[in-house]
């Protein structure tokens, strides 16, 4: 009996497939660079999960420890050893200005029949980055690094440059979509920031007059992503956003804990962060569509809200506009220019405008009515995000056919 692996591997031979380390498409061309402690560079870092370039504020010369940086070009394969293992890799713009990085990003070059699209393309996909996870080698956690040889090793399917240049096309079709689907948000966006900062004129009040109470998270050991299939999770800072809440972002729990009552999220709570980055403390959202066992975390609060005095929509919206956004950050203090922390005695003499609950109801319909067009936008970006999940797996495994895919699209 024929190995059916031997027969597809010979028919992707035959249509122009090969499977090949990277090192058949790319090359090394890190080109490194004297520090002059007179000179200022403009730096980059990598995003993960193929998520493109990180600019970063420029270093001078004579602040940093480095003796030499390495000159990133314009078109180049560039990776993070300290953080490949996160999916930290990309191709840099066309239009890449002058960038440097440290040694931790080695570069490398095209050969001429592999299409840097393509794999700016490759550099977004799961099997990219299990390939980079599975190169990590070290002694463990942030100490991992994938070394270039190792990164040159890795074997991939690539098809030959014409069938990489039409998945480009197919790709790129579905990714115009989601950016007209992103820009189109975007502008909902600034309208709704226009309209929450359009308080009503009123008397302001501390905001600890309008709330019954104010309940900490909980502090416990946390693992990977949260799946479905766990018993309980813990919400991360990132699933409160500025008026928006992402019960996704939440991690699963490695240790046995005692909740109490306060410690679990549910539908309708105001949450808020009281630890984060200095441009992210104090953001405000409604839980909704929260998953049973959601626990908050120590650096979150819930905000029990007197209804009689004021609506949960209402100070969701209030405390996210420009003006309130601005008094609850200026009451954060810390050590570190990289967390700071706001805490109850400060929050609650925040002063926010009070209007009737009538004219409460009235802003919240305005603002409600601009978020539901974003929501309806982001669904459906959500929608063609997985569509083109999908059919690139497809493409790059052979069970689409790139004809077929191109009548599609």
């Amino acid at each position: 009996m024929s190995d059916p692996t031997s027969n597809d591997n010979a028919a992707r031979v035959q249509e122009g497939w090969v499977r090949a380390p990277l090192a058949r498409f790319l090359t090394s061309n890190v080109e490194f660079v004297d520090v002059d402690p007179e000179q200022t560079y403009p730096t980059v870092g990598v995003l993960n999960r193929g998520r493109g370039l990180l600019y970063r504020e420029p270093v001078a010369g004579s602040s940093t420890s480095y003796k030499k940086l390495n000159r990133i070009g314009p078109g180049v394969l560039v990776y993070s050893r300290l953080k490949a293992f996160e999916g930290a890799i990309t191709i840099t713009p066309d239009d890449l200005p002058e960038s440097f990085a440290s040694q931790e990003f080695p570069t490398f070059a095209f050969a001429p029949d592999a299409d840097p699209d393509f794999f700016r393309i490759l550099t977004t996909t799961q099997s990219m980055w299990d390939a980079l996870q599975g190169a990590s080698k070290g002694m463990g956690g942030r100490r991992e690094r994938v070394k270039p040889t190792d990164f040159l090793n890795i074997v991939m399917d690539i098809p030959p440059l014409r069938v990489q240049k039409r998945i480009v096309e197919v790709i790129g079709a579905v990714d115009d979509q989601i950016a007209a689907l992103n820009t189109e948000s975007e502008a909902l966006e600034a309208i709704l920031d226009s309209l929450r900062s359009d308080l009503p004129e009123t008397d302001h009040q501390p905001i600890s007059d309008v709330l019954l109470g104010i309940d900490n998270g909980k502090s416990v050991q946390a693992a990977g992503e949260a799946t479905a299939e766990d018993e309980y999770r813990i919400l991360k800072s990132s699933a409160v956003q500025r008026g928006w809440f992402k019960p996704s972002e939440a991690k699963s729990l490695t240790e046995d804990a005692t909740f109490s009552p306060s410690h679990l999220v549910k539908d309708g709570d105001l949450l808020i962060t009281r630890a984060n980055t200095p441009e992210r403390v104090g953001f405000v959202a409604i839980a909704k569509n929260v998953p049973e066992g959601t626990v908050l975390n120590d650096m979150m609060w819930r905000l029990r809200v007197d209804e009689s005095r004021v609506s949960t929509g209402y100070l969701e919206h209030a405390l996210s506009s420009r003006e309130l956004r601005t008094r609850i950050s200026g009451t954060s203090g810390g050590t570190s220019k990289s967390m700071v922390t706001i805490n109850k005695r400060g929050f609650g003499a925040v002063r926010v405008p009070v209007p009737p609950l009538p004219e409460q109801g009235e802003y919240v319909w305005r603002c409600g009515a601009v978020v539901g067009g974003i929501t309806a936008i982001r669904a459906e970006e959500a929608r063609l995000c997985n569509v083109r999940a999908g059919l690139l797996s497809g493409l790059l495994d052979r069970s689409i056919d790139i004809e077929s895919a191109e009548q599609g699209v």
